[in-house]
């Protein structure tokens, strides 16, 4: 079992860490793209409708609650058989990833008190998982294991809070039809878990209803990837004696990763990266208050929260440091945890007006960008360290 987990442990960063390189072209080349002679082709692309609704609308709702079934998958796999299982393994890196996501929040609400910006406090406390543990694979077998796991577990607890912020404070208005339809796709879904069902096409169909459901509901529908990802059984008995199992979960994980890495987050960050500089004053852009919250939530909110809070907590002596991992070490991941990109721009897009995203997502790509530099900077220097 333990062997098991270690595998896909391995499997799950490599494929976040080389997702990450992809993500990262996608940007570039949507960035590009938005300051070329093809601008208007691009925007006006994902204006396009199908079925009634824009190709940004379908990237953004659509796909991404494909990606968000994932997150959901990840949080119940970590919450029940992983580095979250258990209050001595959660301890450390959820009270590290609560300071680094209450203090982004509050350097950019300290510089956005009021107006329309202030709505976008949500925007710098997410972790880009994918870029911030390709980041770590540029060190290769020299990171600590289990510096990798604090960054992944730190990660999934930032998800975790991303989704609830999304579900209570991102949802304009509830229309109690679409709720209940969602809710009887829920329940035929739990039902038929209970009831040993394998068959993942009944799952799907039920997943479209409970989207549609959402969709209709005034809560964002990427929640209904969320919450099917945690109705997945963690595992099946496959004899009578139940010393055998099959884990549906583990399974479901291992099929979409690789799509959702290099097929859905891509595709999610060219429709939402591109961004045209070409008419706008970047000086202005730049020291906008709300690209300046961003960044300096990103830049130094991350990882003064995630160092601060478990150096109070340890000394407290409530949470204990991982063996083989340095106060240095966890500096380094702090800054790592400061890449927010794709959740940054996910929320952005819910927070902002399309107006206000100018300064946003350059604040989001400038911010990710020197974080994972000083992140991988810090590392580097510490790993050359002596152990004391």
């Amino acid at each position: 079992m333990v062997r098991k987990l270690k595998n896909a442990l391995k499997d799950f960063v490599q494929i976040e860490a080389s997702s990450g390189i992809v993500l990262g072209l996608a940007a570039l080349f949507a960035f590009a793209v938005a300051n070329s002679s093809f601008s208007s082709v691009y925007f006006s692309a994902l204006e396009t409708k199908v079925f009634g609704l824009t190709l940004k609308y379908w990237i953004n709702d659509g796909l991404m609650a494909i990606f968000f079934f994932l997150v959901g998958l990840e949080i119940k796999k970590e919450l029940v058989l992983g580095h979250l299982s258990t209050p001595q393994k959660a301890s450390f890196p959820l009270v590290a990833a609560l300071g680094g996501m209450a203090l982004p929040a509050l350097i950019y609400f300290s510089l956005n008190p009021s107006g329309p910006g202030a709505n976008g406090w949500g925007i710098p406390m997410a972790t880009d998982i994918a870029f911030a543990l390709g980041v770590l694979a540029l060190f290769g077998k020299h990171i600590p294991i289990a510096l990798k796991v604090f960054l992944l577990a730190v990660a999934i607890v930032d998800d975790l809070g991303a989704i609830l912020i999304i579900a209570f404070f991102y949802t304009t208005e509830i229309h109690g039809t679409g709720l209940a339809v969602a809710a009887a796709g829920l329940g035929g879904a739990a039902l038929f878990k209970y009831a040993g069902f394998r068959n993942y096409l009944i799952y799907v169909l039920l997943g479209v209803v409970v989207w549609l459901g959402f969709l209709n509901s005034g809560v964002h529908a990427t929640i209904a990837g969320v919450l099917l990802g945690l109705l997945t059984p963690t595992r099946f008995p496959t004899d009578k004696g139940g010393k055998d199992f099959y884990s549906p979960l583990e399974d479901l994980v291992h099929k979409i990763h690789p799509w959702v890495g290099f097929g859905i987050m891509p595709l999610f960050a060219f429709a939402n990266a591109g961004l045209d500089l070409r008419e706008v004053q970047v000086l202005d852009v730049a020291t906008h208050s709300i690209s300046l919250g961003i960044i300096f939530g990103l830049l130094i909110g991350k990882p003064l929260g995630v160092v601060g809070f478990s150096f109070l907590f340890e000394k407290l002596g409530w949470v204990r440091l991982t063996s083989g991992v340095r106060w240095s070490h966890i500096l380094g991941v702090g800054f790592l945890a400061g890449i927010g990109f794709t959740m940054s721009l996910f929320i952005s897009g819910l927070a902002l007006t399309e107006d206000q995203e100018v300064f946003s997502k350059f604040a989001i790509v400038v911010g990710s960008i020197l974080s994972g530099m000083i992140g991988a900077g810090v590392l580097k220097l510490s790993l050359s360290l002596k152990k004391p």
